[in-house]
């Protein structure tokens, strides 16, 4: 630990840096990473599929999957404007809420692919939901809470890693199982295959392990006095003061949020709501492009996030010396320009391995979008609101999300004539729309 001295008036003022960590140990905070975004992996490629084996119709994916951004919507920030104001000395400031999302997220994948009807799929798709959001919010915040700024990039983009990471497994799973097990086996209505359950299984086991991994390998920081002060001073309030606390926060951040920050929503608005529409139409385009049945076309979707998420791996840690030579601004903005290519691109391959070479771009972009935003936002907002900030970050990711679910069925239906081929182009203009609002993001000036 690094002290610096000044003197001033005979006084001396200490500045406490915060240590320098190794390789490894940004290794091992991250490694939670792995089992929530494992389900997320799941609920990419899975959780559409099933819906479809359930018997929901197309034009309905979108409203179905509103459980994730409600919940983000709501879980989130609350959830980070709360593990700022919470210390325990056995177990922390942001690992109770990560235990507890954990827990909740691996006891629905248990029992997900066991859904007998649609809407008990869509209630568990609502508590998953819930218990990520309550596991992801704090992990960013974690991050920022025990790395100097020069190494926020580091951290960022390990926790990338671990997004390609998690994503890869989930869908390599789905593939692997479907090869072992799906045979030659007809689909019947209303019934999800039984290969499709022990990637759920997996992640049932992965979302809690790699979660104790990290709670257990790195300590947190402990709050300052004044923190400390204010934690203290919460926790003797009244019961009703103190649900009401964590909503006065959200909105005294949101009043003296940085103006960097809503520059990065705007970015976000058009950049997540092409995801949303990219992962709900893959398995759809792939029935129409190649004439897959709904297996097949999600097996190939799976085989997609698959490339995907290996590029990710490859090249989220080399993204770190990319943007402290170049910027992340630049970084950023060019490869969401590459997403937009890739997804211009994969309506007319109709070749199922060739279909994957657009994926080296999406996976670049999917690396900088996972890191290099937080990177940008942990260096402009106060650390000791870095909890609820991280927490309105992804209520922007969530807003376009919740747009998304309510607006692009009907856009589908009436103005894209129920083509998933111009559903893909539609989010490809989207994303060039995002790549040139990112290069706004000037976090010297406008924070």
């Amino acid at each position: 630990m690094g002290n610096t001295c000044v003197s001033a008036d005979k006084k001396i003022i200490m500045t406490i840096k915060k240590p320098a960590l190794s390789f490894w140990q940004i290794f091992n905070m991250n490694v939670g990473f792995l089992g929530i975004q494992y389900s997320f992996g799941l609920q990419q490629t899975a959780i559409n599929p099933i819906f479809l084996y359930l018997g929901a119709p197309e034009d309905m994916l979108p409203i179905l999957n509103i459980a994730g951004p409600v919940t983000g919507l709501i879980v989130q920030p609350i959830i980070g404007a709360m593990s700022d104001k919470t210390w325990s000395n056995r177990w922390g400031r942001r690992k109770p809420y990560f235990l507890i999302g954990a827990l909740l997220g691996s006891l629905c994948l248990f029992a997900f692919p066991h859904s007998p009807v649609l809407w008990f799929a869509v209630g568990l798709l609502w508590i998953l939901d819930v218990g990520n959001n309550m596991a992801m919010e704090p992990y960013r915040a974690f991050v920022g809470d025990k790395l100097p700024e020069k190494q926020l990039s580091l951290g960022f983009q390990m926790q990338s890693l671990f997004v390609g990471a998690g994503i890869l497994l989930a869908n390599g799973s789905i593939v692997l199982f479907q090869y072992l097990f799906g045979g030659e086996s007809v689909e019947a209505a209303g019934t999800i295959p039984h290969w499709l359950y022990y990637s759920f299984f997996i992640g049932a086991f992965l979302s809690l392990v790699t979660i104790l991994w990290s709670v257990f390998k790195t300590p947190e920081i402990p709050p300052s006095e004044k923190e400390l002060v204010a934690i203290i001073k919460i926790k003797k309030l009244p019961f009703t003061q103190r649900v009401i606390t964590p909503f006065k926060e959200i909105v005294d951040a949101i009043k003296e949020m940085p103006k960097f920050m809503w520059r990065v929503g705007a970015v976000y608005l058009f950049q997540w709501y092409a995801l949303f529409i990219y992962w709900q139409f893959s398995t759809p385009l792939f029935k129409l492009t190649m004439g897959f049945t709904t297996s097949e076309a999600a097996s190939q979707a799976a085989k997609m996030s698959l490339t995907y998420n290996i590029v990710t791996m490859v090249i989220a840690l080399a993204l770190v010396p990319l943007t402290l030579r170049f910027g992340g601004k630049k970084i950023y903005a060019l490869s969401l320009f590459g997403t937009a290519i890739a997804l211009f691109t994969i309506p007319y391959i109709t070749d199922p391995n060739l279909v994957l070479v657009p994926m080296i771009l999406f996976g670049v972009g999917w690396a900088a979008m996972m890191g290099i935003p937080y990177t940008m936002v942990s260096k402009v907002v106060p650390e000791e609101r870095r909890g609820v900030y991280m927490g309105i970050l992804n209520m922007m990711i969530v807003i376009p999300m919740f747009i998304q679910t309510l607006s692009f069925g009907p856009i589908y239906k009436y103005l894209l004539g129920n083509s998933a081929i111009n559903a893909m182009l539609f989010a490809g203009a989207f994303f060039g729309i995002s790549a040139l609002l990112a290069m706004r993001l000037n976090v010297a000036k406008t924070a």
